[in-house]
């Protein structure tokens, strides 16, 4: 009939017709899932929350992970810092290494983190300043003496 195309196309074009690939839904993003597992619960959505269930029901470490992240974060948001220590405990007994090394860090200054966790004080605003006087000195690194730095610092606050 006049067609001038090559076996091996006519070939390969039905076999793409004749096995048709099954339509499966794509995981979710590791990101999308950490915005899941940090989000508070009753912020997320019907869909995101059965979504969030079939992850974390096809990986028990996920699980284990997101139940030790919201209870901190309970305890964070209600100044519970007396609950700490049995935290640290459920989070030695499962197999998590990556927050068994945050315990450890937790644990070596544990007065000052339950002092944070209970008390109403906190040092943000001298922290936002130190993290003003970096950055400044971080754009002047190498560039002008430190009597034009002096004078960027005070005259920015």
């Amino acid at each position: 009939m006049g067609y001038r195309g090559s076996y091996g196309r006519v070939s390969a074009y039905l076999r793409e017709k004749r096995s048709p690939r099954p339509v499966t839904a794509q995981p979710p993003a590791p990101r999308v899932v950490t915005r899941w597992i940090l989000s508070r619960p009753e912020t997320l959505t019907e869909i995101e929350e059965l979504r969030l269930k079939a992850v974390l029901a096809n990986c028990p470490e996920l699980d284990a992970l997101t139940g030790h992240v919201r209870s901190f974060a309970q305890m964070l948001t209600e100044r519970q810092g007396e609950r700490l220590p049995q935290w640290l405990d459920a989070v030695r007994q499962d197999d998590l290494p990556s927050l068994h090394t945050l315990a450890a860090g937790i644990d070596r200054d544990r007065d000052a983190v339950i002092a944070g966790l209970t008390l109403p004080w906190n040092s943000g605003v001298v922290e936002v300043h130190v993290n003003r006087i970096k950055m400044l000195k971080r754009q002047m690194f190498g560039r002008a003496s430190f009597s034009l730095l002096r004078k960027r610092v005070l005259l920015a606050t």
